[in-house]
Order: C-alpha cells, then sequence, then structure tokens
C-alpha cells in the first residue's frame, strides 16, 4: 500500500514536471498613438522582455517624436498579428 502510494506521488510529480512546467515567454509590444483621440492609428515601436521597459521605451519614443502632449502609447501582452483583421491581437493591453 505505502509502495503504491509513494509510487502514484512520484509519478504525479514527475509528469508535472515534464509537462505542467513549461510557460510561454510573455513579451510586452510597444504601441505608439500619434494621436490620442484616434487609436485606430498606431505605430509598433518594439517588443519587450517586461512591462516596465515597454513603458519607459515607449514613452521615450513619444518624446523623441515630440508628441508627449499629442500622443499616447500602450503596451500589449504576447501579441500576434491578426491577417484577417489587419491588425495586432493582444493578450492584455496595459499603460
Amino acid at each position: 500500500m505505502k509502495k503504491t502510494l509513494l509510487l502514484s506521488i512520484f509519478a504525479s510529480l514527475l509528469l508535472s514536471g515534464c509537462f505542467g512546467g513549461q510557460q510561454k515567454e510573455e513579451t510586452w509590444t510597444s504601441l505608439i498613438y500619434p494621436d490620442k483621440a484616434n487609436e485606430k492609428r498606431s505605430k509598433k515601436h518594439g517588443v519587450y522582455k517586461t512591462l516596465q521597459e515597454c513603458q519607459v521605451e515607449s514613452k521615450k519614443e513619444l518624446e523623441n517624436l515630440g508628441l508627449t502632449q499629442r500622443g499616447t502609447y500602450q503596451c500589449g501582452l504576447n501579441c500576434t498579428y491578426h491577417e484577417g483583421m489587419k491588425l495586432d491581437i493582444c493578450e492584455q493591453l496595459s499603460k
């Protein structure tokens, strides 16, 4: 009985380590909007490993473009381009 219990615990730990430990790497995409009133028009600025890095670089790009008053930005989590809709789809948007 003890052997069976120990074997099942060991097997479940082994399997969870093999299959359950794989996590998708997060990427954050900087989306710059030259006109904050029109968020249909955006420019993809770059892809970053953290939200904080994306925020900092997005603010720098707005300054470089002279758009700190007129423009805005968003950082998108794990964005992928949707061919049919012709736009980026993100799991989450953050500012």
